[in-house]
């Protein structure tokens, strides 16, 4: 059966019966998970290998856990994480001891993404804030200075990697200097492309060989001045495919987001053919999924060998004695704040 280039959410904590033979039926690439689908570990568990059996395959499922005021698994079960400014703090500090704790952190976080069935994570945000901008992303970035961004962005990735999770870059080009959020409207980028290549475009080129990256919804003035990019085949290969040259997977952020106008099967098409391999669909209502699905077309060609080589990644866990890494890691975090 032909896999549709889609991740879907889910309604709540349990799979309904109506939308396992939805995704029996529509085979999507992956799922996401949200706070709405969240409990305690053994319900995460069950609804992970339920979302599995409906597609019969090992498939990937996806969370946003970058810590700070995006974190999918909290207490009680889960530990608090930082924000990766709080990160950024550390490193500045002392660089060594900065990214030590980050690889700690996202090795720890893989573990307890791995430990309920979840083996892909959202993260590390490569944005850079600049001043004056929205702060949608402001404290989730560890730095507005790209080669600090790229080093400890890296240590991120390799502690999901080395804990058998697959990291998920974004939202390439950059969104760090839009000026509204696009959950709620649609942001224009005005600089020219080479302001945003001596700036925005540098941790997503650095970081390239990342095996997914997530757009943002942004309209890049001066290449496409009306399409956001998610939408915007010129946008997107010009950039994208080109300029950053990010040659593995790339899904879309959310289509719910009031960033788009559109139907959302239109919408779905046109990511697709925009070029992006994966469309992104959260908010777990059945009969938008069903809309999406109207819009796709098998996974083929070079976007399933991307997805192929994506799942790949994902395969080899090194081992952790995850009471000593946490003891270190929160040994390292003490710099923060002695007091404690």
């Amino acid at each position: 059966m032909m896999i549709n280039p889609v991740i879907f959410g889910c309604r709540g904590p349990e799979l309904l019966p109506t939308e396992a033979v939805f995704f029996r039926d529509c085979n999507p690439w992956g799922f996401i998970l949200f706070g709405r689908n969240i409990e305690t570990p053994n319900q995460v568990r069950r609804l992970c290998a339920d979302l599995r059996n409906t597609v019969g395959r090992d498939t990937l499922i996806f969370i946003d856990q970058e810590g700070g005021r995006v974190q999918r698994l909290g207490p009680p079960h889960w530990r608090k994480v930082p924000y990766a400014f709080d990160f950024g703090e550390l490193y500045r500090l002392n660089k060594q001891d900065g990214l030590r704790a980050i690889w700690l952190n996202f090795r720890l976080i893989a573990a307890e993404l791995i430990d309920v069935g979840i083996n892909a994570n959202c993260a590390p945000v490569l944005d850079l804030p600049v001043f004056g901008a929205d702060a949608i992303i402001s404290d989730r970035a560890f730095s507005r200075c790209p080669d600090e961004m790229i080093e400890m962005a890296n240590a991120c990735i390799n502690g999901l990697t080395a804990g058998g999770v697959v990291p998920v870059i974004k939202h390439i080009p950059g969104h760090g200097r839009a000026l509204v959020d696009s959950h709620k409207a649609l942001p224009v980028i005005t600089e020219t492309i080479e302001e945003l290549d001596a700036s925005d475009f540098i941790p997503f080129k650095a970081l390239s060989a990342t095996p997914i990256a997530m757009t943002a919804h942004i309209v890049l003035e001066k290449v496409d001045a009306k399409n956001p990019i998610t939408v915007s085949r010129q946008a997107f290969q010009t950039i994208v495919r080109e300029k950053i040259g990010f040659k593995g997977l790339v899904m879309s952020d959310d289509l719910d987001m009031k960033a788009l106008s559109g139907s959302l099967d239109d919408l779905a098409e046109q990511t697709l053919d925009a070029g992006c391999d994966i469309v992104l669909q959260c908010n777990g209502h059945l009969n938008d999924m069903v809309k999406v699905a109207k819009g796709l077309k098998p996974l083929t060609g070079d976007s399933l060998r991307r997805a192929q080589q994506a799942e790949l990644r994902n395969a080899l866990i090194e081992p952790i004695n995850t009471e000593t890494a946490l003891e270190e890691y929160e040994a390292l975090m003490r710099q923060l704040d002695p007091a404690t």
